[in-house]
């Protein structure tokens, strides 16, 4: 159980910190969406021909997230006719009907939909745990770097445009980096866990301290 337990380390480290940046723009289940367009990506390259795991899988389901990032960053408007989870949301349930029905047309689709929810973190290997603490921390650094604009963006936005900050060109990057992070984590954990290590923590973190950085340590133990 040591590589499932570094792989959760690993999970938590950068979900448990997007988590505040989720709840503080109110997109609660852009993680969901992400994923399950993540998924939609993979299930395309089994139809294709190629392994679940492969790296023609995780090419197709990044281009995907990509799409699904700029598809988030442009239904984001200054006076919002229409809330944006209501648009995840549709998101989402498009996403996973198209990949219920392209997996029908596998022998295995079943498996694959149950592999896509669940994924199979007690199986992790070596090089896939290396491989995904890599990744994270060059996401992680992109937003050490730039934390000033997310965090601003974020948490207030009108003083963003005060400032004139390209508001939807921040918005991509950031969803462009969550994407990334989606679905290398999908891919390990499923979809399920990976919402659950967004969204638990951070919000039982929120309901002890009102300082991001306290909020932060409490999240990530």
């Amino acid at each position: 159980m040591v590589l499932p337990f570094l792989a959760c380390l690993v999970l938590t480290g950068m979900h448990a910190y997007l988590g505040f940046h989720v709840i503080e723009r109110q997109v609660i289940f852009v993680d969901l969406a992400l994923a399950q367009i993540a998924a939609l990506g993979a299930g395309i390259a089994i139809v294709f021909g190629y392994d679940f795991n492969s790296p023609q899988a995780y090419v197709l389901s990044l281009g995907f997230t990509i799409f699904g990032a700029l598809i988030f960053s442009l239904t984001r408007f200054r006076k919002e006719r229409i809330p944006q989870e209501a648009l995840i949301g549709i998101v989402y349930a498009v996403s996973a009907a198209l990949l219920v029905l392209i997996l029908s047309r596998s022998g295995e689709g079943d498996e694959h939909i149950r592999q896509a929810l669940t994924g199979n973190i007690l199986l992790v290997n070596q090089t896939e745990v290396i491989q995904m603490a890599v990744i994270y921390t060059c996401v992680g650094l992109c937003h050490f770097f730039f934390r000033r604009q997310f965090f601003l963006i974020s948490q207030d936005p009108q003083q963003a445009l005060r400032q004139w900050m390209n508001i939807r060109g921040w918005d991509f990057t950031f969803y462009v980096l969550f994407g990334i992070v989606v679905t290398s984590s999908v891919k390990i954990a499923g979809i399920l866990l990976v919402f659950t290590f967004l969204i638990v923590p951070p919000v039982c973190a929120m309901l002890f301290s009102e300082s991001p950085a306290v909020r932060l340590i409490l999240g990530w133990v």
